[in-house]
C-alpha cells in the first residue's frame, strides 16, 4: 500500500511539473517574433522570418501589421509570397535621405501589412520578408507589430524590451544583428551564400558517394568472406569422405 500511494504521489507531482512546464514554454513562445534565415549582419542584407502563432481558442488571425523602425530606416524591403495572404507594401518620405551603394534614397518602407488569409487555433505562419540594407550603428532593429482576430480584437505587439529587465507582456518583435562580415561589399554577400552553400552540397554529395561506395565494397568483402569460408567447409568434408 505504501509503495503504491509513493507512485501515485509521483504521477501526481510529475504531471503537474510538466504542465507546469508547458505553461511557462507557452507563454515564453506564444507572441509575434522575428527570426533571421542565417545571418542578419550589419550593413548587409538578410531575410526574416516574421512568425505569428494564434493564441485564441476562439477566433482566428486574420491580419498582421509589421511596422518598421523610423530610426533606421531600411530601403530595400521584398515580401515572399505567403499562399491565401495579400500583402501590402506602404512606403513613406524620409525626413533625412538615405545614401544606398551611391544612389540616394527619399523614401523608405514604413509598414507591411498581410491580410485576406488566416490563422487557425493552435496553429502559427511565417512571413519572410528581405530586407538590407542593415544598419551598422545599432545591435537590434525593433518591429512593433499588430495581430488582428476575426472577432475584432487587435493584439499589439509593441512594447520594446529593456536589458536586465523581464520580458514585457505584449514584446515587440527585435532582429538581434550580428557583427560586418570582414571585407568584400554588400552587393557580393548573397552572391558568396550561395557559393558557400553550393560547395557545402558539393562535399555533401562527394561524402555521400565516397560512403557508399565503401558501404558496398564492405557488402562485397562480406558475401566473399562467406563464400570462400563455405568453400573451405565443403572441401573439408569431400576430403573427410
Amino acid at each position: 500500500m505504501n509503495a503504491a500511494r509513493s507512485r501515485t504521489r509521483l504521477a501526481v507531482v510529475g504531471s503537474v511539473a510538466a504542465g507546469s512546464v508547458l505553461l511557462l514554454s507557452g507563454s515564453a513562445f506564444a507572441h509575434v517574433s522575428v527570426q533571421p534565415e542565417g545571418a542578419a549582419a550589419k550593413g548587409g542584407y538578410a531575410v526574416v522570418d516574421f512568425k505569428v502563432p494564434n493564441e485564441r481558442d476562439n477566433a482566428k488571425t486574420v491580419k498582421v501589421e509589421v511596422n518598421f523602425p523610423a530610426d533606421h530606416p531600411l530601403a530595400s524591403v521584398m515580401p515572399q509570397p505567403v499562399p491565401g495572404w495579400n500583402v501590402e507594401v506602404t512606403k513613406s518620405k524620409l525626413d533625412k535621405p538615405l545614401t544606398v551603394h551611391g544612389k540616394q534614397i527619399n523614401e523608405a518602407v514604413t509598414k507591411v501589412t498581410w491580410s485576406g488569409g488566416t490563422i487557425e487555433a493552435g496553429q502559427f505562419q511565417k512571413f519572410p520578408l528581405s530586407i538590407g540594407s542593415l544598419p551598422s550603428d545599432t545591435d537590434q532593429l525593433v518591429f512593433k507589430a499588430l495581430q488582428t482576430y476575426d472577432n475584432n480584437e487587435v493584439v499589439r505587439w509593441i512594447q520594446e524590451p529593456q536589458k536586465g529587465q523581464p520580458e514585457p507582456a505584449n514584446p515587440a518583435p527585435t532582429l538581434k544583428l550580428t557583427a560586418a562580415a570582414a571585407g568584400g561589399d554588400d552587393d557580393d554577400a548573397a552572391p558568396a551564400a550561395n557559393a558557400s552553400a553550393t560547395g557545402k552540397k558539393t562535399d555533401a554529395a562527394s561524402s555521400s558517394d565516397t560512403d557508399t561506395t565503401a558501404r558496398v565494397l564492405g557488402v562485397v568483402g562480406i558475401v566473399v568472406g562467406i563464400a570462400g569460408v563455405a568453400f573451405g567447409v565443403f572441401a573439408g568434408r569431400r576430403r573427410s569422405a
